[in-house]
């Protein structure tokens, strides 16, 4: 097992994502449960055990005493069969740890965006409260003096809206309490162990290729699409071990009787009949059944894979599109209200009240920039998920493209 990374609070999301899948219990089981089918080719191509027998003979005294040794034997092909499908077996067990190894870093990759989203959304709250407080001493000071448009709604209403702003901030704390339990869980630790270096990051948007190449390698990479793909391998050869059976088996020994006289042997042999043809094409049409039925299923995935790349893409691009309205329309727009007002307010034309309403709007529109981006980069692991493109670097035996599947 590698090291594991040390996590700094400015490591970047890769080093979260690396430390979880190295330290994953589920990632471990998963890697032992392929470590075992891998073990159990070799039986398979194995002869049976020999047996020791025994046989005597007693009347009023030991007649014959005879100890012996079978061998049974299974002819080569019908072992070479066995052998091929514990082989795509044990592929289906490598497929289904490299699904694990993606979920687990997809996981902690949304654990990393939900941490910064909830840091984001508690820093732009906090910035906040000593805005309005300004505008609410401002308030009060005009409402006691007499001076400009101050009255006692205006007061009233700032007031109210920072104990809205500390609410929220007492909620968010609570949620970031559950956050941080989640993105503990999501790197393999358990709430005893000790808190890791919690991440200072902001969020940002990741690029991605264009829709056509996320098909490509969705189709050609997919962690579900592969495991269904090695199902079908399992099956097919499931389908020779049946046809297999047609071939008899043998068995082969002697014994030799110890009291006789001169030394008595006695060889053996045995052969199984396959005879029962109808249980044979019955057992071939169930494993030719299971072959239909997981390549259905590859097909299904390709279709379940098609919608929710359509899905994802499009939460991305309605993302986008708020994030731009937001960045370059509303936030400009609310700036410039803010200084008209405060321009006017100087001049005694405006209420000061006016101030903190129109920064608590653009604080909305920050927010919730913030929230559309976390369902953007959400969206975007999950994308990353399905092309199999979010496994570390150095995480144990997935190198950064995997193999055909």
């Amino acid at each position: 097992k590698p090291m594991l990374p040390e996590l700094r609070t400015d490591s970047p999301v890769g080093e979260f994502v690396r430390f979880a899948v190295l330290n994953h219990p589920q990632v471990e089981a998963a890697y032992h449960d392929w470590r075992a089918s891998v073990s159990a080719i070799a039986p398979t191509r194995a002869l049976p055990d020999p047996q020791i027998t025994f046989e005597a003979d007693i009347t009023d005294t030991l007649m014959t005493f005879m100890p012996g040794l079978m061998f049974d034997f299974m002819t080569r092909g019908k072992r070479t069969a066995m052998a091929a499908e514990m082989t795509a077996t044990s592929v289906v067990a490598y497929r289904t740890y490299v699904v694990t190894v993606l979920r687990v870093a997809a996981d902690a990759r949304k654990a990393w965006i939900e941490l910064a989203f909830i840091d984001e959304a508690i820093r732009l709250r906090e910035s906040s409260v000593g805005a309005l407080e300004q505008s609410l001493e401002i308030a009060n000071t005009d409402y006691t003096t007499g001076k400009g448009m101050g009255t006692l709604a205006n007061q009233i209403r700032v007031t109210n809206d920072i104990a809205k702003i500390r609410t929220d901030l007492a909620i968010l704390a609570d949620r970031r309490t559950a956050v941080h339990t989640r993105f503990k869980s999501a790197l393999g630790l358990a709430p005893t162990d000790r808190d890791p270096a919690w991440p200072q990051a902001s969020l940002a948007t990741t690029a991605l290729p264009s829709e056509d190449e996320l098909w490509r390698r969705a189709l050609s990479a997919n962690p579900e699409l592969g495991r269904m793909r090695a199902m079908v391998d399992m099956a097919i050869a499931s389908i020779e071990v049946a046809r297999k059976a047609r071939t008899p088996d043998f068995t082969i020994g002697g014994m030799s009787d110890l009291k006789a006289v001169p030394l008595m042997l006695r060889p053996t042999a045995t052969v199984t009949l396959p005879i029962w043809k109808e249980k044979i094409a019955a057992n071939i049409a169930a494993a030719e059944a299971r072959r239909d039925a997981s390549a259905a299923r590859v097909t299904a995935e390709q279709l379940n894979i098609a919608a929710e790349l359509a899905q994802m893409l499009y939460m991305v691009r309605e993302a986008d599109r708020m994030i731009a309205y937001i960045e370059q329309t509303a936030l400009p727009n609310f700036e410039r209200a803010i200084e008209t007002i405060a321009a006017g307010y100087q001049s005694g034309m405006t209420s000061p009240g006016m101030i903190p309403e129109t920064q608590l709007m653009a604080l909305v529109m920050r927010i919730e920039r913030v929230a559309a981006l976390r369902e953007r980069e959400t969206a975007v692991t999950d994308l990353f998920l399905m092309t199999a493109d979010i496994a570390p670097a150095g995480a144990p035996l997935i190198a950064g493209n995997l193999p055909q599947p």
